[in-house]
């Protein structure tokens, strides 16, 4: 599909019961190397050694998304420390601090960013355009399997209505915060 140039891969899928890890994914599209949501795993080898088999140096990342600030997301950010760091407010490239909304900004052709308060109100989710159709990184859902209220959301009606802006966009994957990929139901088949 013309345009659709991303290409999503998973380095690690996450898990949230006694022990907690999040889904760390890499995003690549022209010259952006994107990792989303570094956070807790059980070895930092389970992100830097699939980063070795598809070739990618950590030197080489660009930007870091983090969804939101909870530690299980951002922990392992510093592996990458030439990478831009995007949160749902600002960039931060060394000691620069550039203020920015999130909602809609692009971090390369194929990638943008969407505000999806509800998790917490600082919550955002990377959206990228791949030959597959859009694929969507964020914490709407913890994992296919639920919880589908989420136990610890600051605002379950405000996830509630995140989810259904994010499902308007007809996502062909959803990447949860702490699972394997999967389809949404409403495009499965």
């Amino acid at each position: 599909m013309a345009g659709m140039t991303a290409r999503l891969d998973v380095l690690s899928a996450g898990y949230a019961a006694d022990r907690v890890a999040s889904t760390v994914v890499l995003i690549r599209d022209g010259a952006a190397v994107i990792v989303v949501d570094p956070g807790m795993v059980a070895d930092r080898r389970r992100i830097l050694d699939p980063l070795a088999r598809l070739g990618v140096d950590p030197a080489a990342v660009t930007d870091v998304v983090l969804s939101h600030h909870h530690p299980d997301h951002t922990l392992n950010a510093a592996l990458f420390e030439r990478a831009r760091v995007h949160d749902f407010w600002a960039i931060y490239a060394g000691d620069t601090w550039t203020d920015r909304p999130a909602d809609g900004f692009a971090l390369s052709p194929s990638v943008r960013l969407m505000a999806t308060p509800g998790h917490t109100a600082q919550d955002i989710t990377t959206l990228a355009d791949t030959g597959d159709g859009l694929a969507a990184c964020t914490h709407l859902w913890w994992s296919q399997q639920g919880p589908q209220i989420d136990p610890l959301a600051e605002d379950q009606d405000l996830l509630e209505r995140s989810r259904a802006r994010l499902l308007a966009l007809t996502p062909a994957l959803i990447v949860p915060g702490h699972g394997a990929p999967f389809r949404p139901p409403e495009t499965s088949g």
